[in-house]
């Protein structure tokens, strides 16, 4: 059984957030474990990720030759990479809508202001096994933003090459191609192949590996760690709709969290029924059994307010409002990574090929942080050209309020330029 709130109790906020806080926080061994892989990759090298890399997945060979890459995508099935090639054309047409233009202007005193975006020279991908399209989603942006190296660490599947991840990496153009996973493959990147910035979602390993890094390398914006999907619901909506979409999320991970709000009573007690039985084939079956009886949940709410409050609490990375009247929540629904509106719009689609990128804030980071996207493979940098009247003007302003800050030197400096 699926875990249930019901908003009747005065606790449930309370409730709400030990729930959440317990996935949030995670188990501090596992932190741990991420800590000293990373620490022995920053001492040891490339011996250090072999070792964890044939203790984890029995891999013994970092980077696959030029010959076993282009063997293995010539293995793949036709109908795959013209799958692959459609979800490409889709993402790039929308990521390439978000190119961003420099900023450029003259004032009244002939000062010239600009701001340019300026492409990060190399960047990091790391994407789970046998997932092409985790590969489009993040290199694709940084291709259209200009990055020039791009350096793809992926694991084996079932110790061997994966040929459509291969294939989405040829594609797209990637530099370097490295067999790796967890928190070693994000160990190598940031300490052996020293990217600038490394990006892509990975199990609970390789957030907090990620976290580990803030500060020494770049990294997205947000936690990108195991899906969630939060699902509003009610009594018109399509039970298998709902159903299908918990369960989608649940086969990623067991650290996965999905959760149905609705106020129909009746709904939250059907889910809770069927979902085991549309579990009974799935190939992944223990993987989401898992994630649905540690992480699932249904909020049985009252009204639209409570709905509102609680999927701005949870935060969630994947929102479905599977409601006729949707548009009533847009406005107040802050804190989410990506909407999918209406009944004709199942998250799952959004994984591969509708064109918005998958590669979301989770575990709560939706409250500050977004998607990725073109800015995130950029630097912003400000070009600052005074006249010798804007100096003038604007320096005697500057010097009150560093004279005020008592910062002397910076008046003097201000002063230095000044016609006497």
């Amino acid at each position: 059984m699926i875990k249930v709130f019901n908003l009747k109790s005065s606790k449930y906020k309370k409730k709400l957030n030990i729930f959440l806080s317990k996935r949030r926080l995670g188990n501090k061994n596992e932190s741990k474990i991420s800590r000293l892989i990373l620490q022995d990759i920053k001492l040891n090298g490339s011996k250090a990720v072999l070792k964890y890399e044939k203790r984890y997945s029995k891999n013994n060979e970092l980077k696959p030759s030029i010959k076993k890459i282009n063997l293995s995508i010539k293995s793949l099935d036709s109908k795959i990479k013209n799958a692959i090639d459609y979800a490409y054309k889709r993402i790039y047409k929308f990521h390439s809508a978000q190119k961003i233009k420099n900023i450029s202007y003259r004032d009244t005193l002939g000062n010239v202001l600009e701001y340019k975006y300026i492409p990060i020279e190399s960047v990091g991908i790391y994407v789970p096994s046998n997932l092409p399209s985790s590969v489009l989603m993040n290199a694709i942006p940084a291709k259209i933003a200009g990055v020039k190296k791009i350096v793809l660490a992926s694991p084996k599947t079932s110790g061997k090459l994966d040929p459509a991840v291969l294939y989405a990496a040829k594609k797209v153009g990637v530099s370097e191609i490295l067999s790796i996973g967890g928190a070693q493959a994000i160990g190598c990147l940031a300490y052996i192949q020293k990217v600038n910035k490394i990006v892509g979602p990975g199990n609970i390993f390789v957030a907090n590996a990620k976290k580990e890094l803030f500060g020494k390398v770049g990294l997205e914006g947000m936690i990108a760690g195991p899906s969630e999907i939060t699902v509003l619901a009610d009594y018109n909506s399509n039970i298998e709709h709902v159903l299908t979409s918990l369960i989608a999320q649940a086969e990623h991970d067991i650290r996965s969290q999905c959760i149905l709000v609705t106020k129909s009573k009746k709904l939250a007690t059907e889910v809770n029924k069927k979902i085991f039985i549309y579990l009974k084939n799935l190939p992944r079956k223990e993987i989401a059994l898992r994630s649905l009886r540690n992480n699932g949940l249904i909020i049985i709410v009252k009204n639209d307010k409570d709905i509102t409050e609680i999927i701005n609490e949870i935060a969630p990375e994947h929102l479905e409002i599977n409601v006729k009247n949707y548009k009533k929540y847009l406005d107040k629904i802050k804190n989410v990574g990506s909407v999918c509106l209406g009944k004709f719009s199942p998250m799952a689609a959004t994984d591969y090929n509708v064109g918005t990128n998958h590669v979301l804030p989770t575990l709560g980071s939706a409250k500050f942080s977004s998607g990725l996207n073109l800015n995130e493979f950029y630097k912003k940098i400000s070009y600052i050209n005074l006249s010798k009247k804007g100096v003038e003007v604007i320096g005697k302003k500057a010097i009150t309020l560093a004279e005020y800050e008592q910062l002397i030197g910076h008046a003097q400096s201000i002063k230095s330029r000044i016609r006497r």
